[in-house]
């Protein structure tokens, strides 16, 4: 199935729950577990500890970090697989993933990701290489999501600019596209 560049998403399992929607994030500096999905894995709040420091999401806006929790996280292929304590900061903002799996542990358990193959490879410790094959479909359906939320964020003003009369809107776009070109 073509995949029209989407991103890595794939399984996981944490806190001895499978967990489905986890973004491969090369760009994000720190694992990040999502609020609902946290209480979604029955752990509770006194798991989490602080966490000092701020967060800043992709627009550049402070995102609320709950505490960090280290949990027990297994990579699997379905033959081999790997367990790892990752770490993450458990955020409250919206997400249409459930984890971003970030650079610090793609490094430390030497993931390579493929968006070109849309697969993770890693080793295992027994030095088999486990192979973990992107969801598509649940890339899709984040993709969906992720842009139902932006679409409910949006708002549209229909007041004119400064000097605009009503009636010459499109003239002055005209305009202004023609000193932009210029």
């Amino acid at each position: 199935m073509p995949h029209d560049n989407n991103p890595i998403v794939i399984s996981l399992v944490t806190a001895g729950r499978m967990v489905h929607r986890v973004l491969v994030d090369q760009g994000s500096s720190t694992n990040v577990m999502f609020w609902p999905t946290f209480g979604k894995l029955q752990l509770s709040p006194d798991q989490l500890r602080p966490y000092v420091g701020c967060l800043y999401g992709f627009a550049g806006d402070q995102v609320e970090v709950r505490g960090c929790i280290e949990l027990r996280t297994t990579f699997t292929d379905g033959v081999a697989s790997r367990t790892e304590k990752i770490r993450y900061l458990v955020v409250n903002t919206p997400s249409a993933y459930k984890i971003l799996l970030g650079r610090p542990t793609l490094n430390r358990i030497g993931a390579v990701p493929s968006t070109r193959h849309m697969k993770v490879k890693l080793p295992s410790m027994e030095g088999v290489v486990i192979t973990i094959r992107s969801d598509q479909k649940e890339a899709k359906k984040c993709y969906e999501n992720s842009l139902k939320n932006k679409r409910s964020v949006c708002h549209v003003t229909t007041t004119l600019p400064p000097g605009v009369e009503p009636g010459q809107e499109n003239r002055r776009v005209v305009d202004t596209a023609f000193e932009v070109a210029t």
